[in-house]
């Protein structure tokens, strides 16, 4: 499928894998009419949406070619089902063995199982509150959760106050306030200040207030939290308008590729590193940068100060202390510095050091099983050391531009890409600035406070995100699993995302994003996924009033439109900046809504 570029030329659209041919796109066409005719065709319960219009009213059918698109209406899950999320659902953990907490990892429910309803809000859900404010307080009736509150009351990670929850702050590690201990850290690690350090991760997040206060500070950090028994870490995150995906370091490699975050950190996040030979700190050194940081507070460090609140013995805690540093030493980090209650290690830019991998009977050896470094998607994690490429000369944290020069800089694993290259980057960032130009013409809020959590649902490089920079926004780069492999690009840019395949459900909390995006995923991935079920998820993940863009060729657009209407979203045709024929924009909204179901809690 061609398109123009800005001078009437037509150009090849960037990714090869959107580009199908006239005669496979009809028989996909006529296969895709046989099951949409099945889907569509019956009526489910409709039901009534309070206080939002649509901006275009859907046709009765769409014709598509010779696919049939008819009027569909989703009935809602009842309210037992506000917080759902059907890959890590605590309704199915008796399913999964304890062993390193399993059960806590994706679990995705068998086709049959997949639910065709809408996930309904709390009652008394409001509109969130908006950033910056969000930041330090929420509404408790979109979160309504008293766990952490009342369990960590006296750590003042959040505390209620009438309609809202408030967040201090504090944390189990730095009871003088996050501020304090994030200034204690820059101490330690001067590149926090001076744009070296951009991207980081928070392992065992608890309400985020870290990665919030380095936002302040131009690092963007990804929190990162296993639903639990705190209940919602992620989603006060979320609310709050922090980075956070759901996610626990266990049996599974993180979804993100290796040699990527600039800085790791666990305050006191009750993983075991020392255990299983030493596994979770394999996946911290996979996936942080050479010269990147891994930054530790609580036990064992301090241990002489701290042992007496941690239920143990001077001797247990050193003991622990000593084995830390000898496995971290094993895989090449290095001691960097020490103060109070924390600790930094600096994982080695040295290649000697991972030669002495290869002596006879060291643990952990080099990884050397085929498994790729990047490989991420329900890959099992390996007792054994990813190295970095030797021909990578531009991986260090050092020998990166500075944030923002980053952003716009070419990054060296581009040409790692099939048809990547210096020149195909600057294009594509060239062109989603424009594209971004033309999406602010169709939806004012973009830029404005009404929008803060953002999803790019299928981004190449990073380019949409790259474009709103400058925005109070945040985004979410999501890179499918079955896709080119150009998440490594997009984190070298200094931004942040993950692997995801969309014919299953985001790690992810309802209503945590105020736009998604998504350019020609219909398209790319209709042949793998139902399009009813990833919409029914767009609409899971996306906030009342929020809203989306889905850049695709007429033929999906049409679709979606109609597939949106029953979904209670208001949608409106766009077209392009050029105004191309075969591809338009879609603009929809969806409506706030209660559910007419009784609970049956």
């Amino acid at each position: 499928m061609k398109y123009k570029d800005k001078d009437g030329k037509p150009f090849q659209q960037d990714r090869s894998s959107r580009t199908v041919p006239m005669a496979i796109m009809f028989v996909v066409l006529c296969g895709f009419s046989f099951y949409l005719g099945g889907i569509f065709c019956s009526q489910k319960d409709s039901f009534v949406a309070n206080n939002v219009k649509d901006s275009v009213e859907s046709p009765k059918a769409t014709s598509l070619g010779s696919m049939q698109v008819k009027d569909v209406s989703f009935p809602d899950c009842g309210i037992e089902y506000q917080d759902y999320t059907p890959c890590t659902d605590p309704k199915r953990w008796k399913k999964y063995g304890t062993h390193r907490l399993t059960f806590l990892e994706r679990h995705c429910p068998p086709a049959f199982e997949r639910k065709e309803c809408l996930v309904p809000p709390p009652d008394g859900y409001k509109t969130p509150i908006k950033w910056p404010k969000s930041k330090n307080e929420c509404w408790y009736r979109n979160v309504p959760y008293d766990w952490i509150n009342k369990q960590k009351s006296n750590q003042h990670w959040l505390k209620k106050e009438g309609e809202k929850f408030l967040f201090p702050g504090g944390g189990t590690m730095f009871p003088n306030g996050v501020s304090h201990y994030v200034d204690l850290m820059q101490d330690l690690i001067p590149g926090m200040k001076d744009g070296t350090i951009r991207t980081a991760i928070d392992t065992g997040c608890g309400v985020a207030s870290w990665g919030g206060d380095l936002l302040d500070r131009n690092i963007l950090t990804l929190s990162l939290a296993p639903r639990d028994n705190h209940e919602a870490q992620v989603q006060f995150a979320l609310e709050r308008g922090i980075p956070a995906i759901l996610g626990i370091i266990s049996t599974q490699r993180l979804p993100f590729p290796s040699n990527s975050f600039d800085m790791a950190h666990c305050s006191r996040c009750l993983i075991p590193w020392t255990e299983f030979g030493g596994i979770y700190l394999l996946e911290v050194h996979r996936i942080l940068r050479p010269g990147g940081f891994w930054v530790l507070s609580g036990p064992p460090v301090n241990y002489e100060n701290r042992w007496r609140g941690w239920n143990t013995t001077i001797e247990e805690q050193k003991s622990d202390y000593e084995k830390l540093q000898e496995l971290l030493t094993s895989m090449c980090f290095k001691f960097y510095k020490k103060k109070d209650d924390i600790a930094v290690w600096q994982k080695s830019m040295d290649n000697d050091c991972y030669k002495k991998l290869d002596a006879p009977d060291n643990y952990p050896t080099r990884c050397d099983d085929g498994t790729e470094p990047d490989a991420a998607w329900y890959v099992p994690l390996r007792p054994c050391v990813v190295t970095p490429d030797k021909k990578l000369k531009k991986l260090g944290l050092k020998s990166l531009p500075k944030w923002p020069e980053r952003l716009h800089t070419a990054p060296e694993r581009v040409a790692d890409v099939s048809g990547g290259s210096e020149g195909a980057f600057r294009h594509d960032d060239s062109k989603w600035k424009t594209r971004v130009k033309h999406y602010k013409k169709l939806l004012p809020a973009i830029g404005t406070d009404k929008i803060r959590n953002v999803m790019d649902m299928n981004t190449l490089y990073g380019g949409f995100a790259a474009a709103v920079i400058d925005s109070p926004l945040w985004v979410m780069n999501v890179v499918s699993s079955y896709a080119a492999n150009t998440l490594p690009v997009v984190f070298d840019r200094g931004l942040i995302g993950t692997y995801h395949d969309w014919c299953e459900a985001f790690s992810t909390y309802p209503r945590t994003y105020d736009l998604l995006h998504l350019d020609g995923l219909f398209t790319a991935e209709s042949h793998r996924c139902e399009m009813k079920y990833v919409l029914l998820e767009m609409d899971r993940i996306l906030r009342p009033g929020g809203y989306a863009i889905i850049r695709e060729s007429s033929y999906y657009v049409d679709a979606v439109a109609t597939i949106g209407k029953g979904m209670k979203w208001g949608c409106r045709k766009e077209e392009t900046e050029y105004s191309v024929e075969k591809e338009k924009i879609l603009i929809c909204q969806k409506k706030l809504w209660y559910s007419s179901k009784e609970t049956s809690r």
